[in-house]
């Protein structure tokens, strides 16, 4: 399996070597010490070999610079790929490698069977939600509260329909139902009671049957954000 865009190839990893130098980008980009967050290259050979993903993106010397992994999962009956996580080192972003990556996870997901991918984000991250939502057009389908138990790691679960990457509507405010927030150039709702009511009024909506489907800076309002919802099909 590769890809090359820009002289950057994704490939599976091959290897003890590459799989170590995964797990240490994965620690690097990310910033973790703890060895709770490591991620074990021997994972990455399980899943390699059991209808998973352990992928590398290389630049033209064959140094990586990006990685993901993920598994095949089931909810209700739908198969589905669940993208762990896609890092791409500092140095080589804005180039496309997240893109490439996901785009290369979804080719293989297809092979197992799966017609669409899932992943979490951090919902007020706005350069993670353009990016999930905008650039690939998943849609969030779930909110987490505090899904890694840790005090401060609210998630939206997307959803991403592998028959129609890239489909996903260039959403606007106009005609979506929305939750506005306060916000600076890269984050939501930065002041703890900002932080407070966003996080409520987002689950509120989810609960609902919302869908998010885009976030938004408001035209009409400087330094505010909408989160765009559509109602859910199911």
């Amino acid at each position: 399996m590769t890809g090359d865009t820009h002289g950057i190839v994704v490939r599976d990893l091959g290897g003890l070597a590459e799989r170590t130098a995964a797990s240490a980008l994965y620690r690097s980009v990310f910033g973790y010490e703890g060895p709770e967050h490591a991620v074990s290259p021997r994972l990455l050979a399980a899943l390699h070999e059991n209808a998973g993903t352990a992928l590398g993106a290389f630049d033209a010397a064959g140094a990586l610079v990006g990685f993901c992994y993920g598994f095949t999962a089931v909810e209700h009956g739908e198969l589905y790929h669940y993208s762990q996580a896609t890092v791409v080192d500092a140095r080589a972003q804005g180039r496309g490698v997240g893109r490439q990556l996901k785009h290369a996870q979804a080719d293989a997901a297809r092979r197992t069977g799966a017609r669409t991918m899932r992943w979490t984000f951090d919902p007020y991250a706005l350069r993670n939600a353009h990016f999930n939502l905008t650039v690939l057009g998943a849609a969030g389908i779930r909110f987490l509260p505090d899904f890694y138990d840790d005090g401060g790691s609210d998630r939206v679960l997307v959803r991403w329909d592998l028959d129609r990457p890239d489909s996903g509507a260039r959403a606007t405010a106009s005609g979506h139902p929305t939750v506005d927030a306060p916000a600076d150039a890269r984050t939501a709702a930065g002041v703890p009671g900002d932080r407070a009511r966003l996080r409520r009024e987002l689950a509120d909506r989810f609960a609902a049957g919302g869908r998010l489907v885009g976030v938004a800076w408001r035209e009409d309002t400087p330094g505010r954000v909408s989160y765009l919802f559509a109602q859910d099909r199911a």
